[in-house]
């Protein structure tokens, strides 16, 4: 006795090829656009040049870490050239403490950020500050 019915026999099936492009991801080097992109600490004075005695006190401390902060004690720069301690890598703080109504903001940089990048960001949050 036959154990399945005619209509649910299985039968001999030939196998089907499908022609398939190459895999994986496929692309020109015109098409990356690739670019040269500015890396390596560069030169930190392009940073600590932008500040002024008058204005600003400039420490250098034990580990060879520089300080900079505003004489209103607001403003906050830190160069940590072998790695602020206790983090992995950060080589530059910048700091705005905020006032009572409105909160200040803190970003940081990688030690092997381009100076020129963070002498950058400097530059534009120094424009930021006016005289009260």
């Amino acid at each position: 006795m036959d154990v399945f019915p005619e209509k649910l026999q299985v039968r001999e099936v030939s196998p089907v090829t499908v022609e398939v492009a190459q895999s994986g991801f496929a692309t020109t080097v015109h098409a990356l656009r690739l670019r040269s992109w500015k890396l390596g600490p560069g030169q930190p004075a392009l940073v600590t040049d932008q500040f002024t005695d008058a204005d600003f006190k400039l420490v250098v401390d034990d580990r060879a870490d520089v300080h900079v902060n505003s004489m209103d004690g607001r403003f906050y720069l830190g160069w940590f050239p072998t790695g602020r301690p206790g983090t992995d890598g950060e080589g530059w703080v910048i700091a705005v403490t905020g006032t009572a109504k409105t909160r200040g903001y803190r970003m940081s940089f990688d030690i092997e950020t381009p100076a020129d990048i963070v002498a950058a960001a400097v530059a534009q949050v120094l424009a930021t500050s006016q005289p009260c």
